[in-house]
């Protein structure tokens, strides 16, 4: 009867942990490094690149305000230009996020002849609990994509790569391979790069 019972009670404690349990948010990836992330407001489109090879591409929102470079803090603006992915937020409220080092010195010399502050927190980020039926262009100047979509992009881009923010549309070549939310063909290439 013991031996029935402590069965039983072990079979209760594996079903309540198998129910308990929900996927990680952290994937891996085994495929090629991402050597420059290219983002082109215009067009709502980020590029995950590999030298001269696309690897993803995803559909973004952008800042409140996305016409322009940001200036100051609270002009709910994405940020034009060259910067690096310096940090990383698992625990972000945006699901998970990585940062962009903007400021940098000349957005900080900018806003110190104006007299503003630059702001900063300038992130690539999911859209977390809070934000999961926002629409259009809702962040304060961060660039967003869905929790999945941010979960891919956690693991293929690494800490020190180079992010071009592009006030433009998407160059006509890529522009054309409009594969699925998310996808590219990954043999795709530039033709003038």
């Amino acid at each position: 009867m013991q031996l029935f019972r402590l069965i039983a009670a072990l079979t209760v404690l594996v079903a309540v942990a198998a129910c308990s349990t929900k996927p990680s948010k952290f994937r891996t990836y085994n495929g090629p490094e991402v050597t420059q992330v290219m983002v082109y407001k215009a067009s709502r489109r980020m590029e995950l690149w590999h030298h001269d090879r696309l690897l993803r591409v995803f559909h973004v929102d952008l800042g409140g305000n996305p016409y322009g470079h940001k200036e100051r803090e609270g002009d709910r603006r994405t940020p034009e230009g060259n910067y690096i992915i310096d940090r990383r937020n698992p625990n972000s409220r945006f699901h998970l996020s990585i940062g962009l080092d903007y400021p940098n010195e000349a957005d900080k010399e900018h806003a110190r002849e104006n007299g503003w502050r630059p702001g900063g927190d300038i992130f690539i980020h999911g859209r977390g609990p809070e934000f999961q039926n926002a629409r259009g262009d809702w962040t304060d100047g961060c660039i967003a994509v869905s929790d999945r979509e941010m979960e891919d992009i956690y693991a293929m881009v690494r800490d020190g790569t180079p992010i071009h923010i592009s006030p433009g549309p998407a160059p006509m070549l890529a522009a054309a391979a409009k594969p699925g939310r998310g996808m590219a063909p990954a043999r795709l290439r530039f033709w003038n790069r």
